[in-house]
């Protein structure tokens, strides 16, 4: 049988119930004052579907409200369907597919697309690593910037194999722990100080570091337990050394991902939402099948962080 058969994706009541289980596993909580003893669940005929009242603050509520699903008039087993077709597909799903597939408007899909995003950001701050791990790091460039950027001749960037200037494109910053996790920054610019800035205080300080040779990592085996890197422009993509594996080949294949799901799927992303993006990206990489999260999973994840985390129209669509 499918897993798009189960009930909750087609029955509005049962979808209110399976998201209730995940949100409020002891019983409901009310979200205006945060009592949980004084609630029943409301059951007039013209009443809407999953609403309940709090006899402490006196006022009706659903477990809708203080989550991406508040205010929003789609049925919440279209919600339910939109979150697994995001978690279960590699490279994402386009706001047009959404728009054909649930029925929605292509303004609706596009929003709640963006609401799924924002539920996936997990806004964890631990480094990563730690002693006798390996971190990678790198950078990237996608998609051109609003504005050209001019810098003055002292204290450019260092761009790929050694030359300076702007490149009016979008810098990306990754970090990824070999076997674990990523963790991915859009920056204005990548220059040397921010770069090493958020690679010290987002790795273990006991980790050891690889990367390119690119001139932005200098310095960083100061900050490390080791810090070795390959030649790129001499053709060296990994090195053995004393049975060390030294590559970025990781944090590469991860870009690689992501830029084959923006230019294939997305296509155009404005600048203002490119967190979003590398945060959708960022949760699967950090949640697939070679880490045991199969798609039912996946998407129960998305499930547990979607509260706390509303996000109005009128804020993702100001330019």
């Amino acid at each position: 049988m499918s897993v798009l058969s189960d009930r909750h994706f087609h029955d509005e009541a049962a979808a209110y119930k399976f998201v209730e289980a995940r949100i409020w596993p002891n019983g409901p909580v009310c979200p205006h004052c945060g009592g949980f003893e004084r609630i029943s669940k409301m059951e007039g005929k013209s009443t809407r579907i999953g609403t309940y009242k709090c006899y402490q603050c006196r006022k009706p509520f659903t477990v809708k409200i203080g989550t991406i699903f508040e205010a929003s008039h789609v049925k919440l087993n279209h919600w339910l369907q939109a979150i697994f077709l995001i978690a279960s597909s590699k490279k994402g799903i386009s706001s047009n597919q959404l728009h054909r597939t649930l029925g929605v408007t292509l303004k609706t899909a596009w929003f709640i697309s963006h609401r799924i995003r924002e539920a996936m950001r997990d806004g964890k701050l631990g480094p990563l690593g730690g002693n006798g791990m390996i971190v990678e790091a790198d950078e990237t460039y996608y998609g051109p910037t609003k504005e050209k950027r001019t810098l003055s001749t002292r204290g450019r960037p260092f761009t790929k194999s050694g030359k300076t200037g702007p490149s009016n494109k979008r810098a990306i910053l990754g970090l990824v722990e070999r076997g674990g996790n990523v963790r991915t920054f859009h920056v204005v610019q990548a220059t040397k100080v921010n770069v090493a800035a958020l690679v010290t205080e987002n790795v273990h300080h006991e980790s050891t570091l690889y990367t390119d040779e690119s001139k932005l990592y200098h310095g960083m085996k100061d900050h490390f337990a080791a810090h070795d890197s390959v030649k790129h422009t001499g053709g060296e993509y990994v090195r053995y050394e004393g049975g060390a594996v030294i590559h970025s080949n990781t944090i590469e294949s991860y870009f690689s991902v992501f830029k084959r799901g923006m230019r294939g799927t997305y296509q155009h992303c404005a600048e203002k939402h490119l967190h979003r993006y590398l945060a959708e990206f960022d949760f699967r990489h950090n949640s697939r099948v070679a880490l045991g999260v199969n798609d039912e999973a996946r998407a129960a994840r998305i499930l547990d962080g979607v509260v706390g985390k509303r996000l109005t129209y009128e804020t993702t669509s100001a330019r």
